[in-house]
């Protein structure tokens, strides 16, 4: 079959389930959906496009109008591919403290990239997106409030799913919840068309804002009007922002979540680079932290039981983080023991 594109967002989606072979228990049937094979390299691509053609549909986003959002990287990476193919100037708010591999591919994309204090959190940035999106009659995406986020979800990554899974057993979905587009999009299809399927959240052990139960203080439009009380600094970049958003609150009040479980960042890296060293899957560390969420699912899970979990992104993003912070760039003594195994060729 020919395998040709009008545009580059005509190849958002459609990402495979891979199965997990060496990492998961041998009486489990564990999958993770490698949302890297999107064309920007995260389950964000998906947002992006559905939101910026969603407001492209309403009239809300006028040609050549220019887009502003506030992202902690993945969102804004796949709206500057998104506005860089559809000709939408796009300016990203970013807290200081995301990898700076974000800002750098985002300006590549053509996007400008404002930071603000990382003392602000994840409600800094946000704020000062709409002031922008106020002052200056730019257009605001608001991913965490915005439904076409969770209905591009339902329309692509659920029937996704559903079809991958076709007349197999499904008996667990395991995912982070980010903006909660994922959550809810994905969460509102199974529970009507797979209802046996158990859905596990999972969200940082430093920062459980589900578990918590206190709930999130909003402004009318559902934005969060101020951090979280649960919220503390943790190194899972993409997952839980200091607020619950109002994506994921509505997937937690309509009863998508069957259990909440909380991962440490140090589980998170570690199931990330067992990920890469034992599977050969190259994912980052909220994937690492949504695979180590499914480990302990698949920890207790009756034999036999089918697991899917989402690994949201590429390791390439966290070259700059913890992620990376053990691997190095120069050769190692068991390296060097093998150069100098033969002769030749040794560098200066």
């Amino acid at each position: 079959m020919a395998n040709r594109h009008g545009s580059i967002l005509a190849t958002v989606g459609n990402t495979p389930v891979v199965r997990i072979n060496r990492l998961a228990p041998e009486t489990i049937d564990l999958y993770a959906k490698v949302e890297a094979f999107n064309p920007l390299s995260s389950v964000k691509d998906r947002l992006a496009l559905g939101v910026i053609e969603a407001a492209e549909r309403s009239g809300e986003l006028q040609p050549g109008q220019t887009v502003v959002e506030a992202t902690s990287g993945n969102t804004g990476i796949g709206l500057a591919m998104v506005c860089a193919a559809k000709g939408y100037p796009f300016v990203c708010v970013m807290a200081e403290s995301f990898s700076v591999e974000r800002r750098k591919i985002m300006r590549f994309l053509g996007a400008r990239v404002v930071l603000t204090p990382a003392a602000e959190k994840g409600t800094g940035m946000i704020n000062k997106a709409r002031e922008l999106a106020a002052e200056h009659g730019w257009f605001l995406t608001r991913q965490f409030e915005n439904e076409a986020n969770a209905d591009m979800h339902t329309a692509t990554t659920a029937v996704e799913i559903l079809r991958d899974f076709d007349g197999e057993r499904l008996d667990y979905w395991v995912t982070g919840y980010g903006t909660g587009g994922t959550l809810k999009g994905v969460g509102r299809v199974l529970r009507e068309q797979r209802p046996d399927t158990q859905i596990v959240v999972c969200e940082p052990a430093d920062a459980p804002l589900l578990a918590s139960g206190v709930p999130q203080e909003r402004r009318e439009d559902g934005s969060p009007a101020a951090s979280h009380p649960g919220f503390q600094p943790h190194p899972v970049q993409g997952w839980t922002p200091d607020f619950i958003p109002q994506l994921t609150a509505d997937a937690i009040d309509a009863k998508y979540a069957d259990q909440v479980i909380a991962v440490s960042g140090t589980d998170a890296i570690a199931a990330a680079r067992d990920l890469a060293a034992r599977e050969g899957i190259f994912a980052g560390i909220s994937g690492g932290a949504t695979l180590a969420g499914a480990l302990q699912v698949c920890a207790t899970a009756p034999a036999g039981s089918s697991v899917l979990c989402m690994l949201p992104d590429t390791g390439e993003r966290y070259l700059s983080t913890p992620l990376f912070a053990d691997i190095e760039a120069e050769m190692s003594a068991a390296e060097l023991e093998i150069s100098q195994s033969t002769p030749g060729y040794q560098p200066g």
